[in-house]
């Protein structure tokens, strides 16, 4: 398993735990023991980049998440689609591509059967419209 799939299944896990306790995120992150963040600094970055633009990426996946709503979807779904879009719309460095077949990857493994082909939806939509998306407000 490559080091940022690591990154990114750590941050799941960060991100799920904090969406059902209904916690703050950087709270969990900062209560854990530095050894735990495995995979340093891109879990760190993926936590942080999610909590800082979550407003907006909440706002898209109830967008592009057609008759899904967000308390209705499976918690692993709604932070996979977190993760993967701050990627496609935050993060330069990574390809589009990328970002979603790690997301869709990650459904198959951890979530329902049905999981991998909608987020796989759900982020086609978001990157076919990427240009016409305003950040501004985050």
């Amino acid at each position: 398993m490559s080091a940022r799939r690591k990154a990114r299944k750590r941050a799941l896990d960060f991100l799920y735990e904090a969406d059902l306790r209904g916690s703050d995120v950087k709270g969990i992150l900062t209560a854990r023991p530095a050894d735990e963040l495995s995979a340093g600094d891109y879990v760190s970055t993926l936590v942080l980049g999610v909590d800082a633009h979550r407003e907006k990426i909440d706002e898209l996946i109830h967008t592009y998440a057609e008759g899904w709503d967000m308390d209705r979807m499976p918690a692993i779904d709604r932070n996979l689609l977190r993760i993967a879009l701050y990627e496609i719309l935050w993060e330069n460095s990574l390809s589009d591509q990328i970002a979603t077949s790690e997301a869709v990857e990650l459904a198959q493994e951890l979530s329902t059967k049905d999981s991998a082909a909608y987020i796989n939806g759900v982020l086609g939509r978001v990157i076919t419209l990427k240009s016409l998306i305003s950040l501004d407000s985050n």
